[in-house]
């Protein structure tokens, strides 16, 4: 076992209430969170996380201390894109007061060879990580969040520390198949060295990532293996276009390799004097194609997940959703067909006459919808609100029975 796993921390799971500890039985889960390209998904053994958002006035405040009460919160003006507000907020609070999250150490054992794959990234800001923004967000946040607790028989979840982009840039590990291998002894190695994998066979315990590669990862340990699902956020919020600047009916950039789907939408339409489809890149920017139009398309290229969504919230562009079956984030909080177009495959050919039919006045409410929902996909290095860190987490506390 390579030196970044050794521990003095205690080996067994003596004096902890294994009540706490019972093995559960986890779904596929998905989530939303924060700047970039990331997926959490959550199984019979683990969990892969990640995660953005703006706060209406009143929730733009940090969230309160475990167990003081939060300020009664007004029903969203309407329209609504939530399914039950009231609910929702209501659990949420109990999360603030009760949800406990371990780190194991290793998040902050200097004397480890592979301390580098542990420890917060120093600038997660860095337009460098692209991608992988949220993966150290959200360990940033967590580090700093009321969750964390010292005492692993309170806790709910287990984090284990690893960071898959620093595996990827760390020329000791580097390749998809030897970051499997590392993160398979990993999980060995705390199965061996503490008792609360054994108790539930890992179904508490989860991990970040914000790339494919984070699927692959797992592969190399039975228990860990999961039904990942990808999801997209991004920084920092911006001003929107507004409805009447929005001139293009739709928007689509993106190579068709790999996906027939994608081959049929530019063979389709990608004539079309109303929208801009486009194989490849498109002749303006990117960012420009989904600031002046009024839907933006999300449609499978290698994988059924693309960052599309989270752009489309991102710049308020309408997602048009293509796909036969999509797990959408937060859809036990948010009710996305008040905000979102959701099509099948099947009905490519009918795309312009859909988008056309869509009166002016359900598209402005699904434009303010957005304008709501957008606060749960923005990071903040001090977590706050009903942000991206926090909807990540309530993800996990609905889950933890």
């Amino acid at each position: 076992m390579a030196g970044g796993y050794s521990s003095s921390s205690s080996k067994t799971s003596r004096g902890v209430n294994l009540r706490l500890f019972q093995p559960r039985l986890v779904l596929a889960l998905l989530v939303l969170a924060a700047a970039t390209l990331s997926w959490l998904a959550i199984s019979h053994s683990s969990l892969l996380l990640t995660s953005n958002a703006d706060l209406l006035k009143e929730e733009d405040k940090a969230i309160q201390p475990k167990k003081q009460r939060a300020k009664s919160s007004k029903l969203p003006p309407t329209p609504n894109p939530y399914h039950n507000w009231d609910l929702f907020t209501l659990d949420f609070q109990e999360m603030l007061n009760n949800l406990k999250i371990f780190v194991y150490p290793h998040v902050s054992n200097s004397s480890s060879p592979f301390a580098s794959i542990f420890f917060p990234h120093p600038d997660p800001f860095n337009p460098k990580l692209g991608n992988y923004f949220s993966e150290h967000m959200f360990k940033i946040s967590l580090l700093r969040s009321s969750f964390l607790t010292s005492h692993p028989e309170e806790a709910h979840f287990f984090f284990m520390p690893f960071s898959i982009n620093a595996l990827r840039n760390d020329p000791r590990v580097h390749s998809e198949e030897s970051i499997a291998e590392f993160v398979a002894r990993y999980t060995t190695h705390i199965a061996r060295e503490f008792g609360f994998w054994n108790a539930s066979w890992g179904s508490d315990h989860f991990y970040v990532c914000c790339h494919s590669v984070g699927r692959d990862a797992a592969s190399k340990h039975r228990h860990l293996q999961s039904n990942a699902i990808q999801v997209w956020p991004r920084v920092p919020e911006i001003p929107l276009n507004p409805p009447h600047s929005r001139t293009r009916l739709a928007f689509f950039a993106g190579r068709t390799q790999n996906s027939r789907v994608r081959e049929e939408l530019i063979s389709m339409w990608g004539n079309d004097t109303s929208m801009d489809i486009f194989s490849g890149n498109p002749p303006t920017s990117y960012e420009e194609g989904f600031r002046r139009s009024r839907y933006c398309l999300h449609v499978k290229g290698y994988e059924v997940n693309t960052a599309r969504i989270s752009d489309s919230l991102h710049y308020g562009c309408i997602p048009v959703i293509i796909s036969n079956h999509y797990d959408l984030p937060f859809a036990n909080v948010l009710d996305w067909n008040k905000f979102s177009v959701i099509i099948s495959h099947g009905d490519i050919a009918s795309l312009k006459q859909i988008l056309l039919s869509i009166s002016r006045e359900m598209y402005l409410d699904m434009y303010q919808n957005i304008c709501q929902v957008r606060k749960h996909f923005q990071w903040h290095l001090i977590p706050k609100g009903y942000d991206s860190f926090h909807m990540t987490a309530y993800q996990l506390w609905i889950r933890r029975s």
